[in-house]
C-alpha cells in the first residue's frame, strides 16, 4: 500500500465529462450527476484504510451537498483482480451496508481518473456548475480522527462555491493509497 497524495490541479480547469456503471449496471453520465451548482467527485474503494476512514465523511458531505444543490458521486478505480475488496459486488454490498445516497460508479478502464489525474483514495474534486475545478484537496485536516478536525476545507469550499465567494488559494491535498493502475490499462 504505497502512499500518495493528490497531485496539484489549477483551479478553473475545465473537467472531462465521464459515463461510467454502477455495480448494477446502470449507466450514468456525469451531465446528469451534476446539481444547479457542480458536482462532487470522490475517486475511492473500498479496500483502502484511508478511504475506510472517510467514508462516513464522505457520505455526510453528499448529503451536505445535495442540500446545496450539488451532486455528488464516488467513483471506484480500483477494479483489478488482485483487489477483489473493491470488487463491482463488494461496491453493492458497501452501498447497502453504509447507506451511500448517490451513485458508486465503476471506472473498470480507469480512464476517467486517468482523466482527472486521480491518483489516490481518496482523491476529491469539487467542480462548478461549469465543470471548471473550485476544490482538488483534502477534506479536512485529520483523517484519521473525525473528532480531531478543526478545519473541514472541503465543506469550506462547498459553502464559498454556493455563496459565490472566492476559493481559498492553499488548497492541501489529498492523500491515501495509491489507485492500483492496471499493467495495460
Amino acid at each position: 500500500m504505497a502512499l500518495l497524495e493528490s497531485v496539484k490541479i489549477p483551479l478553473g480547469t475545465l473537467m472531462p465529462v465521464f459515463k461510467l456503471k454502477d455495480p448494477s449496471g446502470t449507466v450514468h453520465q456525469s451531465a446528469a450527476l451534476y446539481g444547479e451548482r457542480g458536482l462532487l467527485v470522490f475517486f475511492t474503494c473500498n479496500h483502502c484504510p484511508y478511504a475506510q476512514a472517510v467514508w462516513p465523511r464522505v457520505i455526510a458531505l453528499g448529503k451536505y451537498a445535495k442540500g446545496m444543490r450539488v451532486g455528488t458521486v464516488a467513483i471506484n478505480p480500483n477494479i483489478n483482480p488482485d483487489f477483489p475488496e473493491d470488487s463491482p459486488l463488494k461496491m453493492k454490498a458497501a452501498v447497502q451496508q453504509m447507506g451511500i445516497p448517490f451513485p458508486y460508479l465503476i471506472d473498470e478502464d480507469q480512464s476517467v481518473a486517468k482523466a482527472f489525474k486521480a491518483q489516490c483514495t481518496p482523491d476529491i474534486y469539487l467542480l462548478n456548475k461549469n465543470k471548471e475545478l473550485v476544490y482538488h484537496g483534502r477534506i479536512d485536516d485529520n483523517w484519521k480522527d473525525e473528532e480531531a478536525v478543526t478545519r473541514e476545507e472541503l465543506k469550506e469550499a462547498l459553502n464559498n462555491m454556493a455563496a459565490g465567494l472566492p476559493q481559498e488559494k492553499r488548497q492541501y491535498p489529498s492523500m491515501g493509497c495509491s489507485i492500483k493502475w492496471k499493467s495495460n490499462a
